[in-house]
């Protein structure tokens, strides 16, 4: 596999990447303080929009399943058919309309949409993994290269969101030095001019981040296109027939590596889904640091983007199980830096979180084609299974996802969360650093437990390697 060719096909996937960073890091921020809806409403958009790209999910291994071979490929036309309509449901989720009373039901229409559409975008890209070479070795090649430039896509979208949209959410009147003696007017202050003008600067704003990022998806797949060549099933015989896709899936959840895998990072990307949502509002209402949350979050994917080729070494030399023990370097820095909110302290923080955040990214990706190689060892005549694996992984992981960022913007709600204003109560400020610091680090404790009983290890790996090229 040519380095062409996995840069092409590395680039391709970028564009999901930049907007879904833009979005993880600002959408629930925007919600709050630039459309102004309530925190129980934001809930529901950010928790029915994960759950929408979830149920897609296994919607989209299906028909994609059921696709057959063009001259292009099998799941080259999902990737460029959907593109156009993703753009524009991304344009919309960030438009602020003319009118009040209905923006709820409007943002959870175009972000249901936009994660749909991405998802339909997804599953195939992510499939397309199995269908660029049968080495194990080009194909986790493939996956750094997918994952450096991915993590650099995140980097991209939050380095242009923060940086566009900055603006927004700086207030003069909020970095002033509160009275001496803090009284409720301090807190019921607004910080944000109510942008109920659709033509508002913070409106505007937004708008233009995401005119910019919808070029971006245009650019990636024009690219994908041009650079990546989709091969047949190279795993298949003649006579092998597609394995229907209820047994498929009914085969796929009881195969004990893939549930103990999806188990795992199912609690880990929850972990750092609350984290990315949560640190821009953290940054702002909790810790003081205002006007460096934009820095902080490059800090944060700087980081990440630079030590994916680190941790492909680390997986190479110790193993992919050895590895994921990385991931859990963030916690004490966050429970740190929630006690401790130093604006030093907070650059630090920044810089290790990437580093667990580039490992939570690389390791799932590069470990499901194992299992899929696992699990064909023991169905040695059926294909078609792949996007099967891909399509339920990416469901149960935007559900859980999905659960945890609704019930993280609900607590804000019930702890009484005014968009707004300069200073949120202290109940308000707990709660934020209990979403930073201690939630995460339990749910990538639990994770990294379930983890440890991952039946694929490195010898096995090799097994398996071996056993397929006996079968072909």
């Amino acid at each position: 596999l040519s380095i062409c060719s996995k840069l092409c096909y590395a680039i391709g996937g970028a564009p999901n990447q930049v907007a879904g960073s833009a979005a993880a890091f600002f959408l629930q921020i925007y919600l709050l303080d630039i459309a102004h809806i309530t925190p129980f409403h934001a809930s529901l958009v950010l928790f029915i929009g994960k759950a929408s790209g979830a149920v897609t999910d296994p919607v989209a291994g299906f028909f994609i399943s059921k696709s057959r071979w063009t001259r292009i490929g099998r799941l080259m036309p999902w990737m460029l058919a959907c593109t156009p309509f993703t753009v524009v449901s991304y344009f919309f989720m960030w438009y602020l309309p003319p009118f009040v009373s209905g923006r709820a039901a409007w943002y959870v229409t175009f972000n249901c949409l936009f994660q749909a559409l991405t998802t339909l975008f997804q599953v195939p890209y992510s499939a397309l993994t199995m269908f660029l070479s049968t080495d194990q070795k080009d194909r986790d090649s493939a996956t750094a290269y997918r994952m450096t430039m991915e993590v650099l896509g995140t980097l991209i979208g939050a380095a242009l969101q923060g940086q566009i949209v900055a603006s927004a959410h700086v207030s003069h009147h909020c970095t002033m030095n509160p009275p001496g003696n803090t009284t409720d007017s301090w807190h019921d202050t607004p910080s944000i001019p109510d942008p109920s003008d659709i033509l508002s600067h913070q409106a505007k704003v937004y708008m233009i981040a995401a005119g910019v990022i919808g070029g971006v998806y245009i650019l990636g797949i024009i690219i994908l296109f041009l650079g990546v060549k989709e091969k047949d099933d190279p795993y298949a015989l003649s006579s092998d027939r597609a394995i229907p896709f209820c047994k498929g899936l009914g085969l796929t959840v009881k195969h004990s590596p893939y549930v103990k895998l999806t188990a795992s990072f199912l609690l880990i990307s929850t972990a750092v889904q609350l984290e990315q949502s949560n640190f821009v509002l953290f940054c702002t209402q909790a810790s003081g640091l205002r006007n460096h949350f934009q820095y902080l979050v490059v800090t944060i994917l700087v980081s990440a983007a630079v030590s994916v080729p680190f941790w492909q070494k680390i997986l190479q030399r110790f193993g992919k199980k050895c590895a994921a023990c990385g991931i859990s370097w963030m916690i004490p820095f966050a429970v740190m830096l929630v006690t401790i909110p130093n604006l030093i302290l907070a650059y630090l923080v920044a810089f290790v979180s990437g580093l667990s955040i580039a490992a939570s990214l690389l390791l799932p990706w590069s470990m499901l084609p194992d299992v899929v190689d696992n699990f064909r060892l023991q169905n040695p005549h059926g294909k078609g299974q792949e996007t099967i694996f891909y399509s339920s992984y990416v469901f149960f992981t935007k559900i859980s996802a999905g659960i945890g960022l609704g019930i993280s913007a609900g607590v804000l709600e019930f702890t009484g969360y005014k968009p707004g204003i300069c200073r949120q109560s202290d109940d308000v400020i707990l709660m934020l650093k209990i979403l930073i610091g201690a939630v995460p680090g339990i749910l990538i404790f639990m994770g990294l437990f379930i983890l440890f009983f991952y039946p694929i290890t490195e010898q096995s790996r090799k097994e398996t390697k071996l056993a397929l090229e006996e079968l072909r």
